[in-house]
């Protein structure tokens, strides 16, 4: 390995994670794993999975732990993906109210393989979490549902306080880092979410950086967001899962993820979290009450407003 590689896989100093085995972090990790869910937080090498834990907060994945793209950056598995169990959105309310949680965030692998992309799945698993945990706030991260308009609406008109659909990379980097995805199709699944909300709903979106992205390039990303209706912004170092991902181009320090942030907001953002460990689901309920401008002690009153 030459020595520009070696520096590459040495972690700066800013790169640091919390090592926390508390007693919360291992009553969600039993709970999860005695009603055989999925998170994110583990099939994606989440960086931030002890101090999110120890805090209750996880971030449930629905439709299978394989998903059918294969995007250069990601730690999910692909291809191959099991039948979607039919008791997993009752399963996942089940967690969720037995968790306490006051703040869900949900998300789900790409399910090319079903006619219906998985949509209809979101919706039950939506409805049954709202009926078991209506003081809740709930955050959905969707896939793109290859950009169909009337999958896109029925999980929208759900009305979660947050939809979030990742951009993850600039323009010029998505066809060949993204498997299956399409820059302008993700801005078109964020504006189609604006509009099916009848923008009640906080539009959310996230990007890594050191994927080879020029610094004007995140700037054209931002704004290309901000102008589909995008409201939440998150911005977080991307680290290269194995020797098999995409390769890390660079680390980005702390002061231009932080000249980021302040650039986000000029541009029009209501919450941005920009800094090397953040990831899209971070402090997802600080940021949506910050969007929203939400004060309640639960979600109950906004969920009600939202509808």
């Amino acid at each position: 390995m030459n020595q520009i590689k070696q520096e590459k896989r040495r972690f700066p100093d800013w790169i640091r994670t919390q090592i926390n085995t508390g007693k919360n972090r291992k009553d969600v990790h039993n709970l999860v794993e005695d009603l055989g869910l999925n998170t994110v937080c583990q099939s994606a090498k989440c960086p931030n999975i002890n101090e999110c834990w120890q805090e209750k907060s996880a971030t449930l994945m629905i439709l299978g732990d394989r998903c059918t793209r294969k995007c250069g950056f990601c730690a999910v598995k692909s291809f191959n993906p099991l039948k979607a169990d039919a008791g997993e959105p009752e399963k996942v309310a089940i967690a969720c109210e037995k968790m306490g949680l006051n703040y869900i965030v949900l998300t789900s692998v790409d399910r090319d393989d079903m006619p219906d992309k998985g949509a209809a799945h979101w919706v039950k698993t939506i409805q049954a979490v709202k009926k078991r945990c209506p003081q809740s706030g709930i955050e959905i991260l969707t896939p793109d549902f290859k950009g169909k308009e009337e999958l896109i609406q029925i999980v929208a008109e759900q009305y979660p306080v947050v939809f979030n659909h990742n951009m993850e990379t600039c323009e010029r980097l998505t066809k060949e880092i993204r498997s299956g995805n399409r820059y302008l199709r993700s801005l078109g699944v964020l504006s189609l979410a604006k509009q099916f909300t009848k923008q009640k709903v906080a539009i959310k979106s996230g990007i890594m950086v050191g994927l080879g992205e020029r610094d004007d390039e995140v700037v054209q990303t931002m704004k290309d967001m901000c102008n589909a209706g995008v409201e939440i912004l998150t911005i977080g170092q991307y680290l290269q899962p194995s020797k098999d991902h995409w390769e890390l181009d660079r680390y980005v320090h702390p002061d231009q993820f932080a000249e980021w942030e302040a650039l986000a907001y000029e541009i029009g953002f209501k919450a941005v979290a920009s800094s090397p460990m953040v990831r899209s689901s971070y402090k997802a309920e600080a940021l949506a009450r910050k969007a929203l401008n939400y004060e309640g002690s639960d979600w109950s009153d906004k969920a009600r407003q939202i509808g």
